[in-house]
């Protein structure tokens, strides 16, 4: 199951917090293939029809991947947050893929 950092979000605020430094953009990069073998169990499933799992499966661990090491790269700039996060993914060959999480980096205070 994938995990995620109570401090990051998609939106530019965090409820309860105030931003009091950004560090600017930070990102986490994969690049990812199918195997042969997770290929073809891939279209035995698709002879069935529903959710390709495995396929399923790679995307998550590979996003959940690209989310670590974005929070990484925020903090060793010293964030304890990151605000407006997006991922994007682009095929860079046949069956190779990247998948890149990105955000503003930004130490936050509790309001109150």
């Amino acid at each position: 199951m994938s995990q995620t950092h109570p401090l990051t979000t998609t939106t530019f605020e965090l409820p309860g917090y105030r931003i009091v430094k950004s560090f600017g953009v930070v990102r986490g990069i994969i690049v990812r293939s199918r195997s042969v073998i997770g290929n073809v169990g891939a279209s035995i499933q698709a002879l069935f029809g529903g959710n390709i799992s495995l396929y399923t499966d790679l995307c998550e661990r590979t996003r959940e991947d690209a989310f670590n090491l974005m929070l990484e790269h925020a903090g060793r700039l010293g964030a304890n947050a990151v605000v407006g996060v997006r991922y994007d993914a682009t095929e860079i060959a046949a069956g190779i893929t990247e998948v890149l999480c990105y955000g503003t980096a930004v130490f936050v205070e509790a309001v109150g």
